[in-house]
């Protein structure tokens, strides 16, 4: 799904997501939990003011913004909550 994302340049130009814009839906970013690079695209995994957490991608030779993943708060049906002690 693209997306519009603003974003804060840091003293190093490098741009940080801080408020995603989906069509309806406006969510400001509280937290930057990780980032990583591919070759053709820079990914952002997020907590929304919403405490949804979101993944978010660049492509960097088009400068546009797609979402790739999205986690709805307190939403843990794919995490097992068994530790496998004996």
């Amino acid at each position: 799904m693209q997306i519009s994302v603003e974003c804060y340049a840091g003293y190093r130009g490098e741009e940080t997501p801080r408020c995603l814009l989906m069509t309806t839906y406006k969510v400001e970013v509280k937290e930057v939990l990780d980032r990583w690079l591919s070759p053709d695209h820079r990914y952002f995994k997020l907590r929304g003011d919403d405490d949804a957490t979101y993944i978010v991608r660049n492509d960097t030779a088009t400068w546009q913004w797609e979402l790739v993943f999205y986690q709805a708060a307190g939403d843990f049906s794919g995490i097992s909550s068994e530790r496998g002690e004996s």
